[in-house]
């Protein structure tokens, strides 16, 4: 092999081994988070639905931070918002809607993320859609079980044998 081909397959190997490298740095506006998960989730046996979404520390978190999450509300009117306090040592932040209503199968859901310092300096934003593969038609509208010790609810089950899972007709088309 002459030298000319060794410098170019150095060189070559250079680039390619930076360029891999570049590809690994984090821009600086990304923030100490990465969105990893954002579904629906719908608990039949307790007759609810709501958000759920993750993000994976990347970055160190400052003490005192907290997440201020925003979901749209499927039912109509103002956004639900949550706001929770992040510790330092999670490596995973998972953020839970309060239940919902109204919940439609393959309609993008908005939800939008801030992470604030302690002196409530914003230090991330996400923006992010959910959508549901399940029309919330699929739950009962009384929970299925009660207490402790998921007790049969008498409200569904009823003592001749039949139950009656409602139907929620509230709901925006």
């Amino acid at each position: 092999m002459t030298m000319r081909k060794i410098m170019l397959t150095m060189i070559g190997a250079g680039i390619v081994a930076g360029l891999a490298l570049a590809g690994c740095q984090r821009e600086d506006d990304e923030g100490p988070t990465q969105l990893t998960g954002r579904l629906f989730v719908f608990n039949y046996r307790v007759a609810s639905a709501s958000y759920m979404i993750t993000l994976k520390k990347i970055a160190p978190i400052p003490e005192g931070t907290k997440a201020i999450a925003e979901f749209e509300n499927p039912a109509g009117g103002d956004p639900l918002v949550v706001n929770q306090k992040i510790y330092t040592f999670w490596d995973k932040i998972t953020l839970e809607s309060p239940d919902l209503h109204c919940v439609r199968k393959d309609r993008p859901y908005s939800v939008s993320i801030k992470l604030v310092d302690a002196s409530d300096k914003t230090i991330q934003t996400i923006k992010t859609e959910v959508k549901s593969d399940l029309d919330q038609t699929v739950l009962p509208t009384k929970p299925l079980v009660v207490g402790p010790v998921y007790t049969a609810n008498p409200d569904v089950f009823k003592g001749d044998g039949s139950a009656d899972y409602g139907h929620d007709a509230a709901c925006p088309a």
